[in-house]
């Protein structure tokens, strides 16, 4: 099978990671699946951004984690990224961006003070429990994606409503429909957290939006009725 456009469509966002301004170095990856053919492609490890080609990028398998096509070894954070949970998403983007891993750093949740936040995300953008020393010692790519299940469980966090999470004392990952989404909301939310931090600095007891702006914007934009933008 030829996934030559996935493998296009994933190296664009990895570049678009960088132009951003939410990648240092190689401290980042991102990936995108095809589901119908049960695969995803991510960044392969330590590779530059700059000597980064479409030929690069490795294909697996989403039931077993094997390689299908490609000769390099996938990023390190392969395990986390494994499609099997959030059945509706098809891209995942991991980053180490400032003012989101000072969030996580912090094991803090990014609350929602205004309404640009609250125009992509339904609310906080949450951060996950500290891992414990067995899940870091044994499988830990693994378990940091089990970590990021259990806290939108647990919290009864519908994953479409809030794209993104803060892997405590690690740093950030977003997630969307396509993989051009994914890399909309991991802007997004670096931009929420720096919105965040520099209010928080300005007045250290801010309380979030209000629910009923929350929903306002959150909801002209996403749901059946939303009304921003053409038909």
């Amino acid at each position: 099978m030829n996934y030559q456009s996935l493998k296009e469509r994933v190296l664009r966002a990895n570049l678009a990671l960088v132009e951003a301004g939410l990648v240092v170095l190689t401290w980042g990856n991102a990936s995108g699946a095809d589901r119908d053919a049960g695969v995803m492609a991510i960044k392969p490890s330590g590779i530059p951004y700059k000597l980064l080609r479409a030929e690069d990028i490795v294909v697996l398998s989403i039931k077993t984690g094997e390689v299908v096509e490609g000769s390099a070894r996938p990023s390190s954070d392969t395990a986390t990224h494994l499609y099997r949970e959030f059945p509706t998403i098809g891209g995942v983007m991991h980053t180490h961006s400032t003012c989101g891993t000072s969030f996580a750093q912090a094991m803090r949740d990014i609350p929602c003070f205004g309404t640009t936040h609250a125009d992509n995300f339904h609310g906080p953008i949450p951060v996950t429990r500290a891992m414990t020393d067995a899940e870091i010692n044994q499988d830990y790519e693994l378990n940091t994606g089990r970590v990021i299940v259990e806290c939108f469980k647990k919290r009864g966090i519908n994953p479409e409503q809030a794209p993104g999470v803060l892997v405590a004392s690690h740093g950030p990952f977003a997630w969307g429909a396509t993989v051009e989404s994914a890399v909309e909301n991991a802007i997004v939310l670096e931009f929420s957290a720096t919105m965040a931090l520099n209010s928080l600095l300005l007045s250290p007891g801010l309380s979030p939006i209000s629910q009923t702006l929350l929903d306002k914007h959150f909801l002209r934009k996403h749901g059946p009725k939303a009304t921003y933008g053409q038909k």
